[in-house]
């Protein structure tokens, strides 16, 4: 990935890092107790532990926030790559255990974060002083206070390859059944992303969801005839380098990097529709009351416009501050809703809905590819 635009932007940014009342004022940082700063805070850890995605995922939220927070406090990131479901457990059964759990800060789907929080694993994260400044996106539906704190929102969009569909853009996620794309497109391994545009594909409505999705496991039954590749975010980037998938059901943040490495690839959002949805950081109970006090930190420097307009500008994604600046090429684009038009067209579906099903979802489709 080409990191130009970001490490110029951090450059820029590090110049500016004289001295600590500068690098607040510099990154929009609002301390927990920034009139107190560095006299009575906690102890600092000599790092914390962010669990987050890998390839551009990682990379971004390094440039924009990591780094930037090391800067600004002399603490080092660590970022732990495990995937979200398989640390999910982990974290839960240091809770339980009264164990100091094996990582400070989780990156995390709002549907897996919703999970933690309704076991009553995850820290209150209301006292950030930057949540004043943040959208409604910022707020987890259906949970009291702020168990987590979204920070983005993303797309789940129909990539392609153009020279795969010289007829024009694919309109409809019907148009994967094609014959020549047999063994030539991804999904991911849980069909996270796919169900409810395949609902819809299906012939279903989305009231049918989650009472009535026989039409979604129809169509994810003749997809599955097509032979798809199933991986996760980083395996969709390295099959679109390497020529060896035509089109995906991705985040349109894998699209983008592969179209940033020199891929010809392009994406669209079918008239069925695509889902929206967030991810946000949250901490697990059971930290050190200093640890906990500089995990909340990070968290609270990744809602200022400096952090979020650097780490989402690496992943091309809209945040929850606003005025961010939207990179050059996603201007108007489908993946980068910012208009009522552009949601209008997006499928999102609550996060209790989610939790209370999704499960069962991705133990279906797995079912269904395997069979």
């Amino acid at each position: 990935m080409s990191h130009d635009t970001i490490l110029s932007t951090k450059i820029r940014r590090r110049s500016l890092l004289a001295s600590v009342a500068v690098i607040a004022a510099a990154a929009g940082v609002s301390s927990l107790g920034v009139n107190r700063a560095f006299a009575q805070e906690p102890e600092k850890p000599s790092e914390i532990i962010v669990r987050a995605w890998g390839g551009s995922w990682v990379e971004a939220l390094k440039a924009g926030v990591s780094d930037s927070f090391t800067e600004m406090t002399g603490i080092a990131v660590r970022h732990d790559l495990t995937e979200d479901n398989e640390i999910q457990p982990k974290i839960w059964a240091a809770v339980a255990q009264g164990r100091v759990p094996p990582i400070h800060i989780n990156w995390d789907t709002t549907t897996n974060a919703t999970k933690s929080a309704l076991r009553g694993v995850t820290e209150d994260l209301s006292d950030l002083p930057n949540l004043k400044d943040t959208t409604d996106l910022a707020k987890p539906v259906g949970l009291e206070g702020y168990p987590i704190v979204n920070t983005y929102g993303y797309v789940y969009v129909l990539a392609y390859r153009p020279e795969a569909f010289p007829d024009g853009p694919p309109k409809s996620w019907k148009d994967l059944l094609d014959p020549k794309l047999k063994g030539r497109i991804a999904l991911y391994n849980d069909g996270i992303g796919f169900h409810f545009p395949a609902q819809v594909a299906g012939g279903g409505s989305l009231d049918g969801i989650p009472d009535d999705m026989q039409p979604c496991w129809d169509f994810i039954n003749e997809i599955k005839a097509q032979q798809p590749l199933l991986g996760e975010d980083p395996d969709f980037t390295t099959w679109f380098q390497n020529g060896e998938i035509d089109a995906a059901c991705t985040i349109s943040t894998n699209a983008r990097e592969a179209k940033k490495n020199g891929i010809d690839i392009a994406w669209v959002v079918p008239e069925e529709g695509a889902k929206f949805d967030t991810d946000g950081l949250w901490i697990p109970k059971g930290l050190p009351e200093n640890e906990l006090y500089w995990a909340k930190q990070y968290i609270n420097h990744a809602l200022t416009k400096g952090a979020q307009q650097v780490w989402l500008d690496g992943l091309g994604l809209p945040g929850v501050i606003p005025g961010l600046t939207p990179p050059a090429d996603l201007i108007g684009d489908p993946s980068y809703p910012v208009t009522p038009e552009q949601f209008k067209h997006l499928i999102r579906v609550s996060s209790k809905i989610q939790v209370e099903h999704e499960s069962e979802w991705f133990a279906k489709f797995k079912e269904i590819m395997q069979g």
